[in-house]
Formats: C-alpha cells, sequence, structure tokens
C-alpha cells in the first residue's frame, strides 16, 4: 500500500509506502528520486486514482530516494525490484504523473478482470 499527499488533498510532496512484509516506518517528505540504470521489469500495476483498470508498466528494478525523514534529517535509501516499483509509481504521482504514462506506446489498459485472470501471481522478474 502506498499515498501521496495530493491523492489525499495535501498538498505537499510527502509519501508514505507500507510493504507486507517491511517495517511501517517509510514515509518521506520533499522527496527526489533517480531511476538506476539496470534491468528492467514490465508487469500489470494499479493505482487508486484508477480503480477498474490495470496497465502494463515498464519499471528499472532499483530506484535511489533522497528525501528528508520526519525527524528533518536527510535520508537516502535504494530500493529493488517490487518495492522499488511501488516507490517509483509513488514518486511519479509527486510529479504529476500517472502510471499509464510510462506504458509504451500502443499499449492499453485492460479492465481490471482481465487482468486477475492472466493465471499467474505478481511476481518481479528480472
Amino acid at each position: 500500500m502506498s499515498i501521496v499527499g495530493p491523492q489525499v488533498g495535501i498538498g505537499r510532496a510527502a509519501a508514505v509506502v507500507q510493504p507486507a512484509d517491511l517495517p511501517p516506518r517509510r514515509s518521506s517528505c520533499s522527496p527526489a528520486y533517480h531511476l538506476l540504470i539496470g534491468g528492467k521489469d514490465e508487469q500489470y500495476e494499479g493505482c487508486s486514482s484508477f480503480f477498474d483498470v490495470r496497465g502494463m508498466v515498464p519499471w528499472p528494478l532499483m530506484t535511489t530516494v533522497a528525501a528528508t525523514a520526519l525527524d528533518g534529517t536527510d535520508v537516502t535509501t535504494v530500493y529493488e525490484r517490487g518495492i522499488a516499483r511501488l516507490v517509483a509509481h509513488e514518486m511519479d504521482h509527486l510529479g504529476g504523473l500517472f502510471h499509464i504514462a510510462r506504458m509504451r506506446p500502443g499499449v492499453e489498459p485492460i479492465p481490471v478482470e482481465e487482468c486477475w485472470q492472466t493465471g499467474r501471481a505478481w511476481a518481479c522478474e528480472q
């Protein structure tokens, strides 16, 4: 789960990311990020801004985020694989982009029902 300030009417560059398998302290303010060059993974992903569709979106397998922690300290964190995808998705929102803008030309979003019926569980691949 993740969300950014503008999605809930807060006019601040703030993001909260809560992966199921990590501790609940993944929040940052005024984040800036850099997508590192490396392998890419393309998966269907959704967004709370588009509940009924999923898009096939390619993302690098690693993302570095430089941000200010809630206590005011500067923090740089490297995220890999699935969490990198989640973090980059939220950072794009802070820049006014939606995941569908990252889809390859000619690839269209599909209804969520079709995505769930692909017969394959989500997994971050190399």
